[in-house]
Parts: structure tokens; sequence; C-alpha cells
């Protein structure tokens, strides 16, 4: 596996690989690594010839600056393991190669990234839209991988594909979760032993309110009852836990329909969701 930190470096191996008819594909991440991560490299691996994992932790996304500071950094680490995975090239620019000096552009996506996360995080799909797009095109990859985990990032992502034109396919790869039912995240190392232990309660009520929907139990009874039970767990606040149409994020009105959740443990965020 090759480190490049440089555009045109990167460039100039995907245009060799290219020119001897491989496929490309693409692992965008912000680094501190784990399992979940591993599984977008085994799905990139298996769609495509060359694999490259990108990491950057993208300041433009980040609304608290304490949060980006506390965002945990391990390259070295985050390199083995891809190195194991089988992954070609990492990409891990500076900042100043993803934004140089004057940079004054932003990609901006209306509707799917409104709500949600949007409304709780002013700006953050802004920055990630941004540095999606620019990751695409500088990868010039043809599959880029993400995670079905940020199922609201997924939809922002093939939105901003579709409008701007960018020449790659989006695949969605399914939430690899603990064997207590928590979604693996890289903030869960910011979890407390204690806390650790009431985390999963996040899933368990978000399934209890699926089931109960598809019993026929009214969405906005099953949901109190859902977010009664997070609040009785231990979590200091939800921020939402809604049904939502599983593409537009607009109103459910039939299927597919997701069940999505944002709730505070401790000093950490967690997020989910899951089909209904």
């Amino acid at each position: 596996m090759r480190t490049v930190r440089d555009v045109k470096a990167l460039r100039g191996l995907v245009a060799g690989w290219k020119a001897a008819g491989n496929s490309v594909g693409v692992v965008p991440t912000m680094g501190a690594l784990h399992a979940g991560h591993l599984s977008l490299v085994h799905a990139a691996k298996a769609g495509s010839d060359r694999v490259i994992a990108t990491i950057f932790v993208n300041p433009r996304q980040f609304n608290n600056p304490d949060d980006l500071a506390k965002y945990p950094r391990t390259e070295e680490r985050d390199a083995a393991m891809l190195m194991e995975g089988g992954v070609d090239v990492l990409f891990a620019p500076p900042p100043e190669v993803v934004y140089p000096a004057g940079f004054a552009t932003s990609v901006s996506v209306d509707g799917v990234a409104s709500e949600l996360e949007g409304a709780f995080r002013p700006g953050h799909f802004d920055g990630v839209a941004t540095v999606v797009t620019k990751l695409l095109l500088m990868t010039g990859a043809d599959r880029a991988f993400f995670g079905e985990k940020d199922w609201q990032q997924l939809q922002v992502v093939r939105r901003l594909v579709r409008d701007l034109n960018i020449p790659v396919t989006i695949t969605g790869c399914p939430t690899l979760r603990e064997a207590d039912g928590l979604a693996m995240s890289s903030r869960n190392t910011r979890l407390t032993a204690a806390e650790r232990q009431i985390a999963p309660a996040l899933h368990r009520a978000m399934t209890g309110a699926a089931e109960a929907i598809r019993r026929g139990v009214p969405a906005g009874r099953a949901l109190a009852s859902a977010r009664a039970a997070l609040l009785a767990a231990g979590f200091s606040a939800v921020e939402y836990l809604e049904v939502r149409d599983g593409e537009s994020l607009g109103p459910a009105t039939g299927a597919p329909a997701r069940i999505l959740a944002a709730a505070v443990l401790g000093g950490v965020r967690l997020i989910d969701n899951i089909p209904v």
C-alpha cells in the first residue's frame, strides 16, 4: 500500500490503473477506523480492481470546535488496518491540500440535507457535500462506498452526485453492529464504561418502535414510547426520533421508510437508523 498526500501523484496512479483497464473504488473516511470501515473496504475490494481509502478529518463538517479537537487521529494504526485489508492507496492529504489558501467554494444540497441532522447541525452537510465532491473528483473513482449508519449523509451524497453529474456509482453498505446492537462508530470510544452499557438502548428502542409500527401501532405513539425508554435508560436528550421516507427523508407516506434517531449519552452524540 502506498500513502499519497497530494492530488497530482494520486491522479497519476489512477490514470495508470485506468489505462490498464482497472476499475477504481474509493472508501472515504475520517480515520479512527473500526470493523465497520473495514467492511466498506471489503465491499470495495469485491467490486473494484483497485481500492483507494481516504483519511481526512474535515474541519468544515464540525459545528463544535471542541468536537473537532477531540476527534481521534490514529493514522499509523489506521494505515496498518488498511494495508491488511488490501487497500492499494491511502490518500491522506493535509488540510492545505483540500482547502488551499483562498478556497471559496461550497457545495450545498437542499431538501434531503435540511432537516434532522441538518437542523441540529447547521452547515454540517455543506461541509460533508463539499469535501465528498472534492474527494470524488480528486480520486476519479468509478465507485464510492459509504456506510448506511450515516443514512442521511448517504442520501445527501447520492443527491449531489446525481445533481452534479459526477461519474461515480454510490454504494451503500449495511451498518455493522456490536453483539449488543450498538452501531459501530468512532465516537463509541468516547463513552465511559457505564455509558457503554447504556448505549445499546438506542437500538433496542428503535427496534421496538419499528416492530410496534409494523403491528399497526400509530407511529407517534410508538416513537413517544421509544423516546421515554431512552430517557429512562440514562440518555440526557433525544434530539430526534422520527419515521421518514427512506430516500427523500420527507414525511413517510409508505414503504420504504426508516426510523432515524440522534440521542445524547453523557457527552457523546449517537445516531442510528433502521428500516421500518
